[in-house]
């Protein structure tokens, strides 16, 4: 056997899970057709952010990736949720979700996309078991009981135990098995870029809704000597497209008009980038000698950090069911456990975020006021927020 684990994507996902399996001993190959762009102002660079939340740290740390990354942080200490819903985009509603009342550590910390396939791919140069060969791309994928065949770009064919598709939401692995997606189009994208303002976040991650989606603010090192955020601005497709050709000063009006001046004027401080919003579940997370994870296997909008979070709990399953029998490695069995343990937190997940997204989405005076009171209600019930806090980081 080549390989015991190839891993099909090597973005954020697929890059810790190489981490994670080549710590716990297992020889790993991890391709992926485009080399990561670790530069911050690079062309193409990801300049999203990922929140890792208290459990998907925890990982993190016991598979020998938090040193790498702890110093380049940010904590996220408080949730602010404003609904701006009225006549004009006020704060009408804000609430505050605090980690100290379930917790005596941040909700989470924020990292740039771009800097952790940096530090990720750092760590897998490191590692002696992992075999990652950016600039490669999966083909064709042959199963049988015993094994899997993977063809790649570069006309070699591999064997190994099991294949993980982190290929994305369009994956090429999980196609090649035959595996069906459910999908939700929302007729949405995203604006992703970071900028600077002159009220600092005070590690405060800020939502804002009032139509078309929420509009995200979420804490980053200071910039050129001034408090910067990621922002994530979510609107119907036109809308999005319409902002993404402004020129800077005319978007950064818009920006600072969308984010209720709660920041004072918001600058660019990236390039600029757009992402389509979609929801999306595989019918099944396995195939023979293939597990399906992270956006292979789900896809959520950029609602509450839960994206990657559900990622990382694919990858930690699939690894403890791999540590506990490393013989049976891939096999149905396994699979099936692998299936069982995850299928039905991902399709409550999918089904909640997606209603959360279509309620952010609201345009009617009416349902936008129904928006409010609820957030009004749900906050002044401590039990049910604290539940919800809890939810909202796989806690409970």
């Amino acid at each position: 056997m080549d390989y015991d684990i190839v891993i099909s994507g090597g973005g954020i996902a697929g890059l810790t899970a190489s981490a994670a399996f080549a710590q716990a001993g297992f020889d790993v190959l991890c391709v992926d057709p485009t080399p990561p762009i670790t530069d911050r102002d690079s062309a193409g660079a990801d300049l999203r952010t990922t929140a890792f939340l208290q459990p998907a740290q925890g990982f993190l740390e016991e598979i020998g990736l938090w040193d790498r990354l702890a110093d380049h942080a940010m904590p996220l200490q408080t949730m602010r949720i404003v609904d701006a819903g009225g006549p004009e985009p006020v704060a009408r509603v804000s609430k505050d979700f605090e980690a100290s009342d379930i917790s005596d550590r941040p909700f989470g910390w924020n990292l740039p996309n771009w800097l952790l396939r940096r530090e990720m791919a750092a760590q897998l140069a490191a590692l002696p078991n992992v075999d990652f060969r950016p600039g490669t791309a999966t083909k064709t994928l042959f199963t049988r009981d015993a094994e899997a065949r993977v063809g790649l770009s570069d006309g070699s064919r591999v064997r190994c135990h099991l294949v993980i598709a982190s290929d994305g939401r369009n994956s090429p692995m999980r196609k090649a098995a035959g595996i069906d997606v459910k999908t939700t189009r929302f007729g949405q994208k995203a604006l992703a870029f970071a900028t600077t303002h002159p009220i600092p976040h005070d590690n405060v991650s800020t939502e804002i809704h009032r139509t078309g989606g929420p509009f995200t603010l979420v804490p980053l090192p200071d910039f050129d000597g001034r408090p910067s955020s990621a922002l994530v601005w979510m609107e119907e497709g036109p809308t999005a497209d319409a902002l993404m050709a402004l020129p800077d000063a005319d978007l950064e009006a818009a920006m600072t008009e969308r984010s209720c001046h709660l920041f004072g004027p918001l600058k660019l401080a990236s390039q600029r980038t757009i992402w389509p919003i979609i929801a999306q579940e595989a019918e099944r997370l396995t195939g023979q000698r293939l597990a399906l994870v992270a956006e292979a296997a789900h896809v959520v909008p950029p609602i509450g950090a839960q994206g990657l979070n559900m990622s990382l709990k694919d990858i930690t399953a699939l690894l403890d069911l791999a540590k506990a029998s490393p013989a049976t490695l891939g096999d149905s069995a396994m699979l099936e456990a692998y299936h069982r343990a995850r299928i039905a937190d991902i399709r409550a997940r999918v089904a909640g975020i997606t209603l959360l997204n279509k309620t952010s989405m609201l345009s009617n005076p009416l349902l936008r006021d129904t928006r409010a009171a609820a957030l009004n209600t749900l906050y002044s019930a401590a039990p049910i927020r604290k539940t919800l806090m809890q939810l909202g980081l796989g806690t409970k």
